[in-house]
Parts: C-alpha cells; sequence; structure tokens
C-alpha cells in the first residue's frame, strides 16, 4: 500500500494530498529513509513522522484498504512521541 494512502486509511493524517505534502517536504521516514508518498509501505514497516515540533514514530500492524473509524487506530502501534527543541 502506498504512503499517502496508508496515513489517510490510518487516519494519522486526515487527507491524501497533506500526506503527500509532508512526505515531498522530507518530514517522513521509512525504517530511517527518506519517503515519497508512492513508497510502497509493508506491514512491520517503522514511520517516524514529523508533525510541527511532534515526532511520531510508529510500526505498522496491518496494511488494509478501508477501516472504520474506531479501528484505524488498530492498523499501527505508537512506539515513541518525541516533542523537538526549539533552537532559537
Amino acid at each position: 500500500m502506498r504512503l499517502d494512502k496508508f496515513l489517510k486509511v490510518s487516519r494519522l493524517i486526515k487527507r491524501r494530498t497533506l500526506a503527500k505534502e509532508i512526505a515531498d517536504q522530507g518530514r517522513i521516514l521509512v525504517n530511517g529513509n527518506h519517503a515519497k508518498a508512492a513508497t510502497t509501505l509493508q506491514e512491520g514497516d517503522e514511520l517516524q513522522i514529523q508533525f510541527g515540533q511532534r515526532l511520531l514514530t510508529i510500526e505498522i500492524n496491518r496494511l488494509k484498504e478501508t477501516v472504520k473509524k474506531d479501528e484505524a487506530s488498530d492498523l499501527y502501534t505508537i512506539k515513541d512521541e518525541q516533542l523537538l527543541g526549539n533552537n532559537s
């Protein structure tokens, strides 16, 4: 499954176009490598996503084309969540 589609289906990011923009900005890593929106994901992959000053690390549990809202969080496990320091 494509990265942008997984982020939308899992509801980590609300829209696929927004997921593409974030990936294009270099704010998403898959298994430690910068990812594009079209990067193919597999179960067990580790994602690091930078949301502003927050860095979220997740592991993909399952890949599904569609999922109900209350089941979306079952697709991944949050491994780590960090606040990035402000260097000003």
